[in-house]
């Protein structure tokens, strides 16, 4: 996918990014400002608040849950589930709400094929992104959860993620974007 230069510029995105550099090389290229989000401030509410605040202003949060959620089997899920909320609310209260523009939060889920608890993950983070597009939409606050196909590359996924950041994408909230599964129905947008 193609963009015009310069669409994130002036973006300042949190990145919690476990499957390496795509995501981060995208939006830079696309002139965004990457933070990425050391473990600590994502495994703590005070550290989180405290990292958010010397990065500011911030206009987006990628949670990218792709990898260390299965490890130690369902305590592992609850602690990869705890720092997605740990970082939306921190993201969200310590930037987005009371700024001058629109924010976004996107939760990237696990592959279904990741493990035992993939599926737990992937439905979880939807849940998350639905409920948060409820109750931040009155602060211009979007979230939207991710869920990578089998065989979606990490360009594909870093393309959905810049247009989701930019303008355009500020139109979709409180949806699951399923990659890898047309011709599967309702499994491309679930808008419910």
């Amino acid at each position: 996918m193609t963009f015009r230069d310069g669409l994130l510029r002036g973006r300042r995105v949190a990145l919690v990014e476990e499957t390496g550099a795509p995501i981060a090389r995208e939006l830079r290229g696309l002139g965004a400002d990457v933070e990425s989000v050391p473990d600590a401030a994502a495994a703590d509410e005070d550290r989180a608040s405290e990292w958010v605040s010397e990065r500011l202003p911030l206009t987006a949060l990628v949670f990218d849950a792709a990898a260390g959620f299965d490890v130690g089997g369902e305590p592992g899920l609850a602690a990869a589930l705890e720092r997605a909320w740990i970082m939306a609310r921190a993201v969200a209260t310590g930037a987005l709400i009371g700024s001058d523009h629109a924010g976004a939060l996107l939760f990237l889920a696990p592959r279904s094929d990741a493990g035992s608890y993939a599926d737990a993950a992937r439905a979880a983070l939807e849940n998350l992104a639905r409920t948060l597009s409820v109750e931040w939409a009155r602060f211009g606050v979007t979230a939207v959860a991710i869920w990578p196909g089998a065989e979606t590359t990490h360009g594909e996924l870093a393309a959905l993620v810049s247009f989701l950041i930019s303008d355009a994408g500020a139109y979709f909230t409180g949806c699951r974007f399923a990659l890898g599964t047309v011709g599967t129905p309702g499994a491309f947008i679930s808008p419910s």
